[in-house]
């Protein structure tokens, strides 16, 4: 295990596979979210091999891992079921001329985990699932604009949202008028800007829930909002789709969406994402109708049988085991440790654990409360000198009690520094280097 001080803590193997990470791989990681710099100087491990709740980096540290694959590996790494279905799959081929009888049973699988949904189709990654979903909206509504929840922060890496983030370079300025935005839970914002762009609104496209609970009636407001303005009501369901419940938010608020989209815990890690949603929206991507088409998802490993087989053991997992009322169980208790560490620290009001417990954030606040990227190095510095990976508190269900007690330890210890860092009204010598950086910004 780690030393516990940090400035002892050194990674040398992985700052130079860092450095040749960024010498053929733009940004040093093919997730901005997993880049360098979103960790300590000199301080970002690049990683050996995982298994359950743990992960190996290749200087030989071990590390308790929280958000597991930006959030896809909720079953923990290398999970026993999930395993043995891709291992089986990828001895009968991969890839065929024509469909795979395993699209079918997957199909099956998904539809009767999300009954809220008619129709599925599987492909990579999420981006592509969202991005066919308000192509599927503007071909159904014949209208141009798509609105998008402006408190959620990511959707998609295609034009219709990135245009509308910091790092909007290369995004024509004609592509960006088509994307507005409204605020999450306020329904009467919302109808406003439906209002302001009568018959012009494709859809709206938001996550039902994040770290904040919807506020009461507002997702079915919003349902009402949709229905009455003629437009496509979407839900990004990639996080919450099986963490809040197997069948997403839709499925636990009771609300259904015209369209939605998963992914992230729905492969365990490996590569499958959904679009799901109404017959006669979905169908306009098919063959049987009249009308015109619409080239929907197309592509060429979308349904790789061993990440459908992936998919469909997660699925029989988190209904046969309970994983959802597992992860809760876990992130209560983590979340309920960390809050008593950080208060016993004084650092109560400044270390704030939020979200729903199977998706925890926590947010590092200076002296004033407001959030801070100098405080979230020393935080995170402290987490990783203490053998904690935890770029977020979100947990997987392979996490034991054991490794939920050492994390609140090594937060305690990481609040005792907060602490002298607060007095100091200056976080400046606990960083030692450069603070981690906001993922979404204009300059590199």
């Amino acid at each position: 295990m780690n030393t516990e001080e940090s400035e002892e803590f050194l990674l040398p193997r992985s700052r130079l596979a860092n450095e040749r990470l960024h010498a053929m791989i733009p940004g040093g990681a093919h997730t901005y979210a997993k880049g360098d710099d979103q960790y300590p100087e000199n301080l970002a491990p690049v990683i050996s091999h995982g298994r359950g709740a743990h992960v190996w980096d290749i200087d030989g540290n071990r590390y308790i891992e929280y958000g597991s694959g930006l959030r896809s590996v909720s079953l923990g790494h290398a999970h026993p079921r999930v395993t043995e279905a891709v291992r089986r799959e990828i001895d009968r081929g991969s890839n065929f001329v024509r469909p795979s009888i395993v699209e079918v049973e997957a199909a099956e699988r998904f539809l009767a985990t999300v009954p809220t949904a008619e129709m599925v189709k599987f492909a990579k990654n999420g981006s592509d699932a969202t991005t066919a979903a308000v192509r599927l909206a503007r071909a159904a509504t014949g209208r141009p604009r798509v609105a998008l929840c402006a408190d959620h922060p990511f959707f998609s890496t295609d034009d219709w949202f990135i245009g509308t983030t910091p790092m909007s370079a290369g995004i024509p300025a004609a592509t960006n008028e088509l994307t507005v935005a409204f605020p999450y839970g306020d329904l009467a914002a919302t109808e406003e800007l439906l209002t302001r762009y009568r018959d012009e609104v494709a859809c709206l496209i938001l996550e039902p829930a994040t770290h904040t609970e919807p506020p009461p009636g507002y997702l079915a407001g919003l349902r009402e909002l949709a229905d009455r303005h003629g437009c496509v009501l979407i839900f990004d369901e990639m996080i919450t789709g099986l963490r809040w419940s197997e069948a997403g938010a839709q499925g636990l608020y009771g609300v259904v969406p015209d369209l939605s989209t998963f992914g992230k815990a729905l492969g365990n890690g490996f590569a499958v994402s959904a679009l799901a949603g109404r017959r006669d929206l979905m169908e306009l991507g098919g063959l049987r109708h009249s009308g015109e088409r619409v080239f929907l998802l197309s592509t060429t490993h979308g349904a790789e049988t061993h990440s459908l087989a992936a998919a469909m053991a997660v699925q029989t997992t988190y209904v046969e085991e309970g994983i959802t009322a597992r992860l809760h169980t876990l992130g209560e208790r983590l979340a309920a440790g960390v809050r008593d560490a950080a208060d016993s620290m004084g650092v109560g009001d400044h270390v704030v654990v939020r979200g729903r417990a199977s998706n925890l954030v926590f947010a590092t606040l200076d002296e004033n409360r407001q959030p801070s990227q100098q405080y979230r190095t020393l935080f995170l510095r402290r987490l990783l000198a203490g053998g904690i990976l935890a770029p977020s508190f979100v947990v997987s269900s392979a996490l034991g009690d054991a490794d939920i007690d050492h994390t609140v330890d090594v937060v305690a210890q990481a609040c005792a520094v907060y602490r002298k860092a607060l007095d100091a009204a200056d976080p400046t010598p606990w960083l030692a280097g450069r603070p981690v950086k906001p993922v979404f910004r204009r300059l590199a």
